[in-house]
């Protein structure tokens, strides 16, 4: 036996890699974890090496992203609903069905792969049902089942079920997409991204980055695209860098490209610190300073950390509710305004959140939203020029905020303007909305407007 199996009865083996994407699963499922810091977690606490943690990974990341589809699939190979089995059960299916379905994996290894983790993991009492409902799902291809299940179905029925997505996401897609796109875009939710770095500006070149294969980014002069963990570089570990989207980076360089009156620049909702450690550096290059604001005080300092590199003197972080804004009126010149949202944009990252969020999340942040914006707005002064981001493309959280506040106290600039290195990121819904894709720029679906406060 290799030290690196799990051994429970004589008869049964499972290998590490697999155990814990499936303790990651219980922990998304039964505990509402976040895939990434669950999945983090288990492989720490299994110990995995290097080649186990990339199984594992894929395991858990591919099982999320489909899981919707593969539950119709297991459902109708089992010829009943995934309410009448356990929900352990039903992971260590999804498991299975990846492996069979999503990696190719031999049929006599998924399925007695999946009936030995069933054994140790949950009993012998389930092995029987999970042998015969994964064996009948190696019984086609996934373009069969997919062909099966989609027969006779609408069009767009069957793409959700073809790109791994719930219904509702492709109709609010389809409403802000041209319809030669809709499926590229989907499709591109399924592609793993490469960690994506942002160095510090001031505190390090992006020279230094650039080094076992890291590649600049394609519009962002500050970012580096680069495999493996960022914790093992230098410059991550002594916060001169930071792991950011390219996406995230491009519309805080927007807001900074705007002329704009001297004086200090406030992040609205700065957690986890992203978009103010990159704020805070340009700031210092044109001799402002910032403010950053954060609700949630865990997040607040992670904010604190993040700005930790650069001297004390040319930033705060401050704990407090941005729609009841303890700053007078008129405060700052620059104001950022990346709002709580659905994170429908970032897909590709976070593959449990297309089916853990509901239509009803979206709408529950309307109002949220709406007050942030109008604070931020409150709080720019006469000449003054704010950012009001989400990373959603959806028209609830996007086009109808910026509707719905903006009004005469406000002048909507050409947001695209200030990212001409960025082609076709103009937003169906306003020509002068920035709307990013992962299919057309390769970055997460960050939205972005750009306004000047009128004078009084």
């Amino acid at each position: 036996m290799s030290p690196r199996d799990v051994r429970r009865p004589p008869e049964r083996f499972i290998d590490l890699a697999r155990m814990a994407a499936f303790d990651t699963l219980r922990d998304v499922h039964a505990s509402d974890a976040y895939a990434n810091l669950a999945l983090a977690e288990q492989q720490r606490e299994h110990d995995l090496n290097a080649q186990e943690a990339a199984l594992c990974t894929e395991l858990v990341n591919g099982t999320c992203r489909w899981e919707g589809t593969y539950d119709r699939i297991i459902e109708a190979a089992g010829g009943r609903a995934l309410g009448t089995l356990q929900p352990a059960i039903v992971d260590v299916l999804r498991l299975g069905t990846h492996q069979l379905l999503g990696m190719r994996t031999p049929t006599h290894a998924a399925v007695s792969t999946s009936v030995d983790l069933a054994g140790i993991a949950l009993g012998e009492r389930t092995t029987g049902v999970v042998n015969a409902i994964i064996r009948k799902v190696a019984q086609k291809s996934l373009d069969e089942w997919l062909d099966e299940l989609t027969a006779g179905m609408g069009e767009r029925g069957a793409l959700a079920l073809r790109t791994g997505h719930p219904r509702w996401i492709v109709d609010a897609w389809a409403a802000v997409l041209p319809d030669d796109e809709l499926e590229a875009a989907l499709l591109a939710d399924n592609e793993p991204p490469v960690p994506t770095l942002v160095v510090r500006p001031g505190l390090a070149e992006r020279d230094e980055l650039l080094t076992d294969g890291g590649r600049p980014t394609e519009y962002s002069p500050h970012g580096v695209v680069r495999e493996g963990n960022p914790a093992q570089l230098a410059a991550v570990r002594q916060r001169r860098a930071g792991v950011q989207d390219e996406g995230s980076q491009l519309v805080a360089l927007a807001l900074t490209r705007v002329d704009a009156p001297a004086g200090r620049w406030l992040d609205l909702c700065a957690g986890p610190g992203g978009k103010a450690a990159l704020l805070a550096g340009l700031a210092g290059q044109q001799g402002s300073t910032l403010l950053a604001n954060e609700a949630h005080q865990h997040r607040a300092e992670l904010v604190r950390k993040a700005l930790m590199g650069y001297p004390v003197n040319t930033w705060q972080v401050q704990t407090g509710d941005g729609t009841r804004p303890s700053w007078e009126p008129g405060s700052f010149t620059r104001v950022m305004a990346d709002v709580p949202c659905s994170g429908l944009g970032s897909l590709r990252r976070r593959p449990e959140s297309r089916w853990r969020r509901t239509p009803e999340d979206v709408h529950e942040l309307h109002e949220l939203q709406a007050a942030l914006l109008d604070s931020a707005i409150t709080s720019t002064a006469p000449g003054g020029v704010l950012a009001y981001v989400t990373c959603s493309p959806h028209r609830a959280e996007t086009a109808a905020i910026v509707q719905q506040v903006a009004d005469e106290r406000v002048e909507i600039l050409d947001a695209p303007s200030f990212l001409t290195e960025v082609p076709d990121c103009r937003a169906l819904t306003d020509e002068r909305f920035v709307q990013l894709w992962p299919h057309r720029h390769g970055t997460d679906a960050m939205f972005l407007v750009l306004m000047r406060r009128r004078q009084d």
